[in-house]
């Protein structure tokens, strides 16, 4: 298990009992962000299974027992050079003061450390903010058949009507 600090946050890999935690926080993190129908894509996007078989790669932000932030993230089996960032997400009161950027570099080391050179990250296209966080990381945006608000966009990426953003950074 990791453990380490940022700040006055303790950072440790997730355990299966804060899969309902981070659950209850994703609407208010979002900001309702595409309301009803976002709220069950990000629920849908998050199974407990997360939480028992991909903690290794992965990391939860609390100050005093509170959630503050998480990354999950895992090592491809399938690409073994590569490894993914799956979902990410900071408490709004701590977005803009490093919490999000420390918590990428924890993995980018643990995939350098389990001889990845590769990381693959995706966003919807709506989610400006996500897209420039990711820019900000140095992450190249993977050229895309359509565009979003000039974000190149992979049309049913992850389904029917669930387009994404797909993002590639070398370490």
């Amino acid at each position: 298990m990791v453990e380490s600090r940022f700040r006055d946050a303790v950072i440790r890999n997730p355990l299966a009992d804060d899969h309902p935690r981070i659950l209850r926080v994703l609407d208010h993190w979002w900001g309702e962000f595409e309301g009803s129908a976002g709220s069950l894509q990000r629920a849908m996007l998050l199974p407990r299974l997360y939480f028992q078989h991909f903690t290794s790669g992965s990391f939860l932000a609390e100050r005093n027992g509170e959630l503050v932030g998480f990354l999950i993230g895992f090592l491809s089996e399938s690409r073994r050079g590569e490894s993914y960032i799956h979902f990410v997400g900071v408490a709004p009161e701590w977005q803009g003061g490093g919490l999000g950027g420390y918590l990428y570099q924890l993995f980018f080391d643990y995939s350098r450390a389990h001889g990845r050179t590769v990381v693959r990250a995706i966003t919807s296209p709506g989610n400006a903010g996500s897209y420039t966080f990711h820019r900000r990381m140095g992450f190249d945006v993977e050229p895309g058949p359509v565009a979003f608000d000039g974000r190149p966009v992979h049309p049913d990426y992850d389904g029917p009507g669930l387009d994404r953003v797909c993002f590639v950074r070398s370490l």
